[in-house]
């Protein structure tokens, strides 16, 4: 289902809650905008969280100075990723240096780890379809964390950076876990199609793709605009999210297909 919210008149624009809209996706995600000087501060006796810097200029102090870096990312087509990723019972303090965006994920977890910064020194973008399809499956991909370096957490986090006129996500495929994309165009008035099950979306600016466990999904953007979007993905109690796909089986021969 895809969604289309708007900020809130504090500057907040709500993707998904765990007690309100898409409960589905049993995450908390958000998107706030920070004023210059302006703070965001959580912390939690339940949750974990992760954020994501999608654009401006801010500074991460997590638990007490564990981490303390100040970044900055003048939009996500930059292609160099700041995220922070913490356990329950720490403390978090992200400051805007200059106005700035930032994407909040929460959900529920009973573990506790060392809170952990993801930035372009640890974060690798890879290309994939450049060969396959004509081409037509080109596009980059980074993942902040997920069960590979993360398998205490109940989340995923990536970027996938959809090139014009091209598909990802693709063939159609679905797995059980609930997972959320959020978009954003290298131009404003860029446009693409997201497919949940067989109901296509016209994906724009600040929309989201809210992708139930189980319904199949794919991507395409339009001639001329490179589409990004974030991608985040809630593990479930004994089903982790392990990278497996399960084709459409009328499309699975694509999957090796040159």
């Amino acid at each position: 289902m895809l969604f289309k919210p708007d900020y809130d008149e504090n500057g907040k624009k709500i993707l998904c809650q765990r007690d309100g809209v898409n409960p589905e996706m049993l995450m908390d995600i958000f998107v706030l905008k920070l004023s210059s000087g302006e703070k965001f501060n959580y912390e939690s006796n339940c949750d974990e969280c992760a954020v994501l810097l999608l654009s401006g200029k801010i500074n991460f102090n997590i638990a007490d100075g564990k981490i303390d870096e100040t970044c900055q990312r003048e939009n996500p087509f930059q292609k160099t990723p700041y995220a922070v990723h913490f356990s329950k019972n720490t403390f978090a303090c992200i400051t805007a240096l200059e106005n700035s965006e930032i994407l909040v994920q929460i959900t529920d977890n009973e573990k506790t780890w060392e809170p952990a910064f993801y930035n372009p020194d640890n974060c690798l973008y890879q290309e994939f379809g450049k060969g396959q399809w004509n081409g037509t499956g080109h596009r980059i991909v980074s993942t902040m964390f997920d069960l590979d370096n993360a398998p205490y957490s109940n989340m995923v986090m990536g970027e996938v950076f959809n090139q014009p006129g091209r598909w990802s996500s693709y063939p159609p495929h679905h797995h059980p876990q609930p997972e959320l994309y959020y978009y954003q165009f290298d131009h404003p008035e860029g446009f693409g199609a997201g497919f949940e099950g067989n109901t296509p979306y016209k994906t724009e600016n600040g929309t989201c793709l809210c992708i139930r466990g189980g319904n199949a999904h794919q991507q395409v953007t339009a001639p001329g605009y490179e589409m990004y979007y974030v991608w985040l993905i809630r593990h479930l109690e004994g089903d982790p999210w392990d990278k497996t796909r399960i084709y459409v089986p009328e499309y699975e021969w694509l999957a090796n297909a040159e």
